[in-house]
């Protein structure tokens, strides 16, 4: 089981963040994005060799423009 922004996913082993960005229908280039897993930001060029351990919480934040 991992966490995603606050929602259980189960049966994802050895999913990547990346892989978990698609699942929100975040494209890989997507500007505005900020990742953080068990609370440590993780860098872009990271997001595709991150493999993200069962139990893990895992928060994608986009920045959206506007006031």
């Amino acid at each position: 089981m991992i966490w995603l922004n606050g929602r259980e996913l189960e049966g994802r082993d050895g999913v990547t963040v990346a892989d978990l960005l698609a699942d929100l229908g975040v494209e890989p280039q997507a500007r505005g994005v900020a990742v953080a897993v068990d609370g440590e930001v993780v860098p872009r060029a990271d997001w595709a060799r991150r493999a993200v351990a069962p139990g893990a919480r895992v928060e994608a934040l986009t920045a959206m423009q506007g006031g």
